[in-house]
């Protein structure tokens, strides 16, 4: 065989190999791409159902429900019996 053949052989089967050896690389290199999204996407979901908790709690502390006891208990409020109420029109007089 001539130098040149064999010195071409020799580079080809180089190449070839280290294709190869790129194709493990390229995969292992995905698949921590996809773990990472994975983590992504779970802590997207915890955050999510944390916020939907939280408007929940919110929804819950300033419902009348609970806002008028607890106005009772710490500001002393009196809810207005029927004879103490007072109607006013929408109407301005001068």
């Amino acid at each position: 065989m001539e130098p040149n053949v064999l010195g071409r052989a020799v580079i080809a089967v180089a190449v070839l190999v280290g294709s190869l050896g790129m194709v493990p690389w390229r995969q292992s290199r995905a698949s921590e791409a996809l773990a990472m999204l994975d983590d992504l996407h779970r802590q997207s979901s915890v955050a999510q159902a944390e916020r939907v908790e939280l408007q929940r709690d919110i929804q819950v502390l300033v419902s009348r429900h609970r806002v008028v006891p607890e106005a009772r208990e710490r500001l002393g409020m009196h809810t207005p019996e029927g004879e103490e109420l007072v109607l006013l029109s929408g109407e301005l007089t001068p």
